[in-house]
């Protein structure tokens, strides 16, 4: 943020019990952005980023029983292209609606509220899940979990932004959402186990394999009790005590380690309120930010279509033109899910250090040109079951990557009080636009039989990866080892000091 002349301080009204208002100057963003690692991220990063390993295990444990659920004496009359389409289009709906919703509750009243409140609903929908006996009540409780996971896209990610210091927050940003596939990983091998009939019945397997997850998602809440509310939030809030209880919190966590504190002496002015309304909210993204916005549906939507709409069929793709059984395909799908957690994992490093736009535009668009190449061997017969799947796991290594760095670019560039209904808004358009439409349109392409409809499914993914990549060519935002309030000043901020009016952070 560019120096200027600060507002008068005046004395907060804020206590550590109820929130206050008024103006007050903070130090709280900068104290963050200094320290060094600690037990106190582990702590962070342990709670939240894990429920997404639970996301990937239950997504991968659907979409691989689709064929088993579909067979006689399963307890539920339905087909496999139901499961991965319709079934697959009423989960992503759910998690558009949750995002929205839950992204304007997290907003108004705490990521800590929140992000407790979504894993809850998760979870309660999951266990039902495992004692649906019809297919209505199948679909009603797949759209009641997508609710609760598109709250945590919202919660989570605005979170953990807002309390990793800016020198860790591109890979740290990045690592947690591709641990997705370590749950993908998780959920192909343990299909394997859940779905084979000389393991469990047919109408049993399936619903134990919900309720793994559901044991798994009690063990996260127990830990995730114990992260703490956002500082940020907290003072824009008028609750600046206990914010200094949190800062003061990590930075004890820091000294226990031997670590010497620099100065934190870069202050900012706030003005203190309880909510900040929707449309205010609306206004800032797309009248004061509108290229930033543009990018931010270009990422969504291109990683949307990737991996719901063609990913996620991977095992009907493999039964339908390579005879793969049922019950194998998640040794294949586990290959995959490697491919996807290693690119993050070992790239994002980089996303901090090479920057933003060069690393997310090389990972959307390399990995779509290594898709059109893979479509062209499928659509001439020259690949095998093995040999498909090592193409999608090479190809997936730098898009798994780049669909992360979505979730950091719109959590990044725009103000913090707009942050979770942001990356709720982008995820929802992006998703509904390649996650709803997607299964529908693809669900009948790949398991058609014909191999140039397959193909065809697999260029849109690919062509739309290119796309979003060249938007990030000219119009990405240079965010790396940067402060979220130089990114992009704080509306509250810009209230407490008119003088700023001339450094505000625009597009």
């Amino acid at each position: 943020m560019s120096d200027h002349e600060r507002a008068p301080q005046q004395p907060s009204t804020g206590t550590g019990t109820g929130p206050g208002t008024g103006t007050v100057r903070t130090t709280v963003p900068a104290r963050l952005d200094r320290l060094p690692w600690s037990s106190w991220h582990w702590r962070i990063v342990i709670g939240l980023g894990t429920v997404w390993i639970l996301d990937g295990l239950e997504v991968t444990l659907v979409g691989n029983m689709a064929e088993r659920l579909a067979e006689p004496g399963s307890g539920i009359a339905i087909t496999a292209a139901q499961v991965t389409g319709l079934g697959a289009a009423i989960y992503v709906a759910g998690a558009c609606v949750g995002a929205l919703f839950f992204g304007w509750l997290t907003d108004r009243f705490g990521r800590r509220k929140l992000f407790l409140l979504t894993l809850a609903v998760y979870l309660v929908a999951t266990a039902l899940t495992a004692f649906s006996w019809t297919p209505w009540f199948f679909f009603l409780m797949r759209f009641v979990t997508g609710l609760g996971i598109g709250g945590e896209y919202a919660a989570i990610n605005s979170a953990i932004d807002e309390l990793i210091p800016s020198k860790f927050r591109g890979r740290i940003d990045i690592v947690i959402n591709g641990s997705f596939w370590i749950g993908a990983f998780a959920g192909a091998l343990l299909s394997m186990v859940f779905l084979r009939t000389e393991n469990f019945p047919v109408d049993l397997g399936w619903r134990l394999a919900f309720g793994l997850g559901v044991f798994l998602g009690l063990v996260i809440l127990l830990v995730r009790r114990h992260v703490p509310e956002s500082p940020r939030w907290l003072f824009i809030h008028g609750r600046d005590e206990e914010a200094e209880t949190v800062v003061g919190e990590a930075e004890d966590a820091a000294r226990a380690r031997g670590s010497e504190l620099p100065p934190a002496d870069q202050e900012i002015s706030i003005k203190q309120r309880h909510s900040i309304g929707f449309v205010t909210i609306a206004r800032t993204v797309f009248s004061r930010y509108p290229r930033r916005a543009f990018l931010g549906l270009a990422l969504f939507i291109g990683q949307a279509f990737l991996y719901n709409a063609v990913t996620f069929g991977f095992a009907t793709i493999l039964v339908t033109f390579y005879d793969v059984p049922t019950a194998d395909t998640g040794w294949h799908y586990a290959v995959i899910a490697l491919g996807n957690f290693f690119g993050p994992l070992l790239l994002s490093h980089f996303f901090d250090s090479v920057g933003r736009k060069p690393m997310i535009s090389g990972t959307y668009i390399l990995s779509g040109l290594l898709l059109f190449v893979t479509a062209w061997l499928f659509q001439q017969d020259a690949l095998s079951a093995n040999t498909l799947t090592a193409c999608w796991t090479v190809a997936l290594f730098f898009a798994s990557a780049g669909a992360s760095s979505a979730y950091l670019t719109v959590s990044e560039v725009f103000p913090m009080e707009t942050r979770a209904l942001a990356i709720a808004f982008f995820y929802a358009v992006g998703t509904a636009a390649g996650g709803i439409s997607g299964p529908l349109l693809f669900a009948s392409l790949t398991e058609s039989g014909i191999r140039s409809e397959t193909t065809l499914a697999f260029c849109i993914g690919a062509g739309l990866m290119v796309a979003a990549g060249l938007v990030e060519v000219f119009l990405g935002v240079k965010a790396e080892r940067r402060g979220l309030e130089d990114i992009a000043t704080p509306l509250t901020a810009e209230q407490a000091d008119s003088a700023s009016a001339g450094s505000r952070t625009r597009d």
